[in-house]
């Protein structure tokens, strides 16, 4: 599936690794819960990943479609499930262009997968996707990092040694910020004993009033806009925006 996410998943090749990282990471899941409706009727997951969230919903009774673009993410969710016991329907998808079989009244995406769509094009084009598949005064739930300018603004260099796969890897990193295209360049390079490799990762910054535009343009309501998945007040500093929105 080629398009303009395929040369962007290099950090996701190892999906065991990426899961032992996040595993512990509650607030998003603890939020998802607390707006979900007592009714347990099917819920959408976005950009789902290794299912960290959609398999306690599922164990709690919710009928969860899950999507992602990387099926390796998905084998690795499939296979946690049926460790756990739960059945969840999952697809390779692109969420620009959803086919799922049903309309929901809830559907969310959290860790970040909403700076995954670096252009103009692919953001309306996932609000249009969404739109199809929420029933009306359905609600849409994200997270993006807000943009801190002063932050953005420097380039970043970094050198740590971590302990992986049992031997001492020397990690280099770099992060570049385009103001023009609103990208963040992420890239690290690993060098062990015997091998060396590179991955890295675009991440598109939206700015606070372009979100409400957004979400107007789509017919959205914003309901809330918080700083945290704990929904601390959203203000100039906050390094995440939580969106709440719902379609008119």
């Amino acid at each position: 599936m080629k398009n303009e996410f395929s040369n962007n998943l290099s950090k996701y090749v190892n999906p065991q690794e990426y899961d032992e990282t996040y595993t512990s990471y509650t607030a998003d899941l603890d939020f998802i819960q607390a707006h979900l409706s007592a009714s347990q009727q099917p819920i959408i997951e976005l950009a789902c990943g290794t299912g960290r969230l959609a398999i306690p919903l599922a164990k709690q009774g919710y009928t969860v479609y899950g999507v992602d673009i990387d099926s390796g993410m998905l084998d690795y969710a499939r296979k946690k499930a049926e460790v756990e016991g739960v059945e969840l329907s999952l697809s390779v998808q692109d969420c620009t262009q959803l086919n799922l079989p049903i309309k929901s009244n809830f559907i969310y995406m959290t860790g970040n997968s909403f700076q995954h769509f670096l252009t103009n094009e692919s953001q309306d084009a996932l609000f249009l996707s969404v739109k199809k598949h929420l029933n009306p005064n359905g609600e849409f739930i994200f997270d993006t990092r807000n943009p801190i300018l002063q932050e953005l603004a420097e380039e970043q260099f970094d050198e740590e040694v971590i302990l992986k796969n049992g031997e001492m890897v020397t990690v280099k990193s770099q992060e570049a910020y385009n103001s023009l295209t609103q990208i963040l360049e992420c890239t690290s390079i690993y060098t062990s004993t015997n091998h060396t490799y590179k991955d890295g990762i675009h991440l598109r910054y939206t700015y606070p009033l372009e979100m409400k535009r957004l979400l107007s343009q789509h017919g959205f309501d914003l309901l809330n806009l918080y700083g945290s998945w704990k929904k601390a007040t959203f203000n100039a500093s906050s390094i995440s925006m939580v969106v709440h929105a719902r379609l008119k």
